[in-house]
């Protein structure tokens, strides 16, 4: 299968391991994936923060690159619930009705690392080692917009040498929300210090998710304490192996 890989604009600019993980995972499982370089941000930033006029290119853009492939994996579950749910509804608010319709099919082709993996390759076991304790945190687009549900639990379950435990509170936001951080941050740090201690409850080595901002977020605040505690994107442990390296 041919796969474009969108990597996002934050992936791009500060994580781009998690881009670069999520490319050698699909190639290690037979697939050709490809990088079109015509992409930017999807305007999710733009869009929460009510700009949605100023997302309006950014959503042509999207639509314009990833249009010419039938299947596009993002490192992002956050991104992923903004092109699926936003994009449609900007172009429609601006009485595009073409672009509305464009970007309704090129959702449709858009997927979430975890749900492609899951529900198009139909693949549980990647092959990945990584022998760790692990805890994972469901961010909040990927869970209450995309729905993602177990899947990137059900993919850890099956790496060998992972210690998966259960991380109290799961379901409550570590408080990023982008903007939200830097327009509410004495909220956003109440909100990350109560997620930092579930996560050193759990006794875990290694705190996952599927985006990197919250991980950014939850690794900063666990930094600055000197934990020890680290962050690791999904799609970093999935493509970890022995031979590899951990």
């Amino acid at each position: 299968m041919r796969i474009a890989l969108f990597a996002t604009c934050l992936a791009d600019t500060m994580f781009p391991a998690a881009a670069k993980a999520t490319v050698l995972l699909l190639e290690r499982l037979g697939h050709d994936v490809v990088f079109p370089e015509a992409q930017t941000c999807c305007g999710q930033m733009h869009i929460n923060t009510g700009y949605q006029k100023e997302a309006l290119p950014l959503v042509r853009r999207y639509v314009r690159t990833f249009e010419p492939y039938d299947v596009i994996v993002a490192p992002s579950g956050s991104c992923t619930g903004s092109i699926r749910h936003q994009h449609r509804m900007v172009a429609n608010a601006a009485g595009d009705k073409g672009l509305a319709a464009g970007a309704e099919q090129v959702a449709s082709r858009t997927y979430e690392l975890s749900e492609f993996l899951l529900d198009v390759l139909e693949v549980e076991d990647v092959g990945a080692y990584y022998p760790h304790r692990v805890t994972y945190h469901p961010t909040c687009h990927s869970l209450r917009m995309l729905r993602v549900g177990d899947r990137p639990l059900r993919l850890l379950r099956r790496v060998r040498g992972l210690d998966l435990v259960e991380l109290p509170a799961a379901e409550q936001c570590c408080g990023f929300g982008g903007t939200f951080a830097v327009k509410n941050a004495d909220t956003s740090t109440a909100m990350l210090a109560d997620k930092m201690r579930h996560v050193l409850d759990t006794g875990a080595d290694v705190c996952t998710a599927g985006d990197t901002s919250c991980l950014m977020h939850i690794g900063g605040g666990l930094s600055r304490l000197r934990t020890g505690v680290k962050t690791v994107h999904l799609a970093e442990i999935l493509v970890s192996t022995e031979t590899a390296g951990v």
